[in-house]
């Protein structure tokens, strides 16, 4: 499939690319060019493997999904033999938008708002008005004959739906790698060995470069400094009881954000190849949430004790499938971030039901996203503050370069899949260098 636009200037040429990125810091223009946003658009948005949706928002055939991705508008539809398949959302006929809501059931076949095109739901053509006067005319040679155009690309794994919308490029395993593992965390603290979307998708659009959010989320420096009013106020609503007092939720989840700089340098992290990572691979501030003994002996019982302690004692803060979805495994949440513009980005998060567990760690899970991922919460609105005020600053006179220097000594590259210290710029340096390498593409 061809890229449906191409509007980068000529100056961004490979040796230009590489000039933005240099070993321990990043130009400016990644963050505020328009056009550069572009060619994101086209060769890493459009070639990279990328979430799409969950398996458990499309239970029946006929069932489906609408999204925004890279610019194209994409529609994911359960089969009549379970499958799941993706299209664009456009009818062959005129390009009309076949489905415009963002889920819902279309039943046994779709048909278009405009001039009623139809197709079965594998995409094949089903009926046209006035199909007489198609007779002799050259519609079975062209594409507009043959249906709707699937998607390069997907891959469903552990119901979690992935789409590419290029052909070529690293397969789906190669790309994600260790990453997996992230997705296996989640899923295998179910019973079942299954997670369903609950409670809506919470969506906020934030005036800043999608970089900024997702440095950010890697970032175990800023707590201490942005988020301690939050901190401060936690402190006094819990102030006057005893260490061993049973903490509220609320209380529980806001409070460890206040842990100093060593207890964040000391959770430590991992990164891996194409932008990926996890952080806290040795603790995190989720590592205090309780379980109580029926859980874990049902965990147990489904997956083997040794199975069952992995996924009980491994809590990261936060697991990262570049270029766009965040995982936390306790308390079961994630954030998806899709680029809109340079300055605009949407971050949906999503609270995700482990079948069989108990209700506790779906509450954990709503509870944490109005905490921390509602733009109106004690959390996120110092931060949605600064990343706005880094876009304007950005475009002011003076350095334009973009500091990630701590912890680089030029060894790098032997670090991929090592432990390292939380407070690692490596995390960010991984997440530019996977960053350049699909922006480069075959360039020599």
């Amino acid at each position: 499939m061809q890229p449906v636009s191409l509007r980068s200037p000529s100056r961004w040429t490979p040796e230009s690319l590489r000039a933005l990125v240099e070993p321990d810091r990043v130009h400016r223009d990644l963050y505020v060019d328009p056009d550069l946003f572009e060619l994101e658009r086209e060769r890493l948005f459009a070639g990279a493997w990328q979430f799409a949706a969950h398996a458990s928002q499309l239970p029946q055939p006929g069932d489906y999904v609408t999204l925004e991705l890279a610019g194209r508008s994409l529609l994911l539809l359960r089969q009549a033999d379970g499958s799941i398949r993706g299209f664009h959302n456009r009818c062959a006929h005129k390009g009309a938008r076949l489905l415009g809501q963002p889920s819902g059931s279309t039943g046994r076949f779709l048909r278009c708002p405009y001039h009623a095109w139809s197709y079965k739901l594998d995409g094949s053509p089903l009926a046209r008005p006035l199909q007489a006067g198609y007779e002799g005319a050259r519609l079975g040679e062209c594409e507009s004959g043959r249906g709707l155009q699937e998607l390069e690309g997907l891959r469903v794994y552990r119901d979690f739906v992935f789409v590419r919308l290029l052909a070529g490029g690293p397969d789906f395993e190669s790309w994600f790698g260790e990453g997996l593992r992230a997705i296996d965390d989640m899923v295998d603290r179910s019973p079942a060995g299954q997670l369903r979307v609950e409670g809506g998708i919470l969506r906020s659009e934030i005036r800043c470069n999608w970089k900024t959010y997702l440095e950010n989320v890697n970032d175990t420096v800023h707590p201490v400094s942005t988020h301690e009013s939050a901190v401060r106020a936690a402190r006094t609503v819990w102030q006057g009881h005893g260490e061993s007092a049973p903490q509220p939720m609320a209380v529980e989840q806001i409070l460890p954000f206040g842990a100093g700089y060593d207890f964040y340098d000391a959770m430590g992290a991992r990164v891996h190849p194409h932008g990926h990572s996890v952080l806290g691979i040795h603790f995190s501030i989720h590592s205090g949430y309780g379980m109580s003994e029926d859980y874990r002996a049902a965990l147990e019982a489904a997956h083997g004790p040794e199975r069952a302690r992995q996924v009980l004692e491994h809590a990261p803060q936060n697991a990262v499938l570049y270029p766009g979805l965040a995982l936390k495994s306790s308390p079961q949440v994630m954030r998806v971030i899709r680029p809109l513009a340079v300055d605009r980005t949407l971050v949906e998060a999503w609270v995700l039901r482990a079948v069989g567990a108990p209700d506790l760690l779906y509450e954990r899970g709503l509870s944490y996203t109005r905490l921390v991922f509602s733009p109106m919460s004690v959390v996120a609105h110092d931060d949605i503050e600064l990343f706005e005020g880094i876009q304007r600053a950005l475009h002011a006179d003076g350095n334009p370069w973009i500091s990630l220097h701590r912890d680089s000594r030029g060894d790098d590259a032997g670090l991929l899949g090592q432990p390292i210290n939380a407070t690692n710029e490596l995390l960010m340096r991984n997440q530019h260098r996977a960053w350049l390498e699909a922006m480069l593409g075959d360039a020599p």
